[in-house]
């Protein structure tokens, strides 16, 4: 959820889904903190405004109630989820996956970050190095759920460009 919207508990929304009209009155969704907390939220209303939706969730009636939810990321229940055409996945049964550029393995996807590019970013964790891969089509060769493992052919240097300042890197910028 990006912010508050209105006075009586509203929040504006950025969608990630193919469908937002399954966003409806009585519908139910779970919000996650940061903090990996999650509330059962149900849908009291909804209307679109400027690109987004603005959602109106039964129980949350101010201002200040609705801004413990900025942040958070809407969630449908596993029980509810649309069936997904052939080649589509759902963003969190990327979570876990391990991760390799040909035969070698990389890391586990441990978030998916949205609003970098056109493609959201996997955040792949290996040993104390996280590299922000894009999960981009151009990139992706396979998707194997079930052995939670995605097979990618990146471009020549892009794991460097996420990886950590070397000494000599660090004293170059101080001297800028």
């Amino acid at each position: 959820m990006v912010k508050t919207q209105g006075r009586r508990g509203e929040v504006a929304v950025e969608l990630h889904t193919g469908i937002p009209d399954r966003f409806t009155p009585g519908f139910k969704l779970l919000a996650l903190g940061k903090d990996d907390r999650r509330v059962d939220l149900q849908i009291e209303d909804v209307w679109p405004h400027k690109g987004s939706l603005v959602l109106k969730f039964a129980g949350i009636d101010s201002i200040s109630q609705a801004e413990l939810l900025v942040g958070c990321e809407l969630q449908v229940a596993r029980s509810e989820r649309a069936q997904l055409e052939p080649g589509w996945t759902y963003v969190s049964d990327l979570i876990g996956c391990k991760v390799f550029d040909g035969s070698r393995e990389i890391g586990e996807v441990r978030d998916v970050r949205f609003g970098a590019g056109e493609a959201p970013l996997l955040e792949v964790q290996s040993g104390g190095q996280t590299h922000e891969v894009p999960y981009a089509e151009a990139y992706l060769l396979k998707v194997d759920l079930a052995a939670k493992r995605i097979e990618m052919q990146l471009p020549e240097g892009m794991l460097d460009l996420s990886a950590p300042l070397t000494a000599e890197e660090k004293q170059e910028q101080r001297q800028k």
